[in-house]
């Protein structure tokens, strides 16, 4: 097929068609911290305390209801990076 009967049978297929820009930019993106916390083998509820996010939180940004300001973005990206670094940090130390 050449590209343009590609583009004719996406186009009149209506469950194939090609994504527009606007469409794009109105499709619902998957959040990164669910895909990090399953990566990570933990429940929210373990996420949560482990990385000191308020669990209520972690559900908004999972579901979609909100998402991470600039620096919790930040914060996420370096818990994706070295999570037992983290852990590590925040952990109580003994005096």
């Amino acid at each position: 097929m050449t590209d343009e009967a590609v583009a004719s049978a996406a186009a009149d297929d209506p469950d194939a068609r090609p994504v527009t820009p606007e469409g794009l930019a109105d499709a619902r993106r998957l959040p990164r911290i669910r895909t990090l916390r399953r990566a990570l083998a933990l429940s929210q509820e373990e996420f949560a305390a482990r990385y000191h996010i308020p669990l209520g939180t972690l559900r908004d940004w999972e579901q979609g209801r909100t998402i991470p300001d600039q620096p919790a973005q930040a914060y996420l990206t370096v818990i994706a990076h070295d999570p037992e670094g983290v852990r590590r940090a925040l952990e109580p130390r003994s005096a």
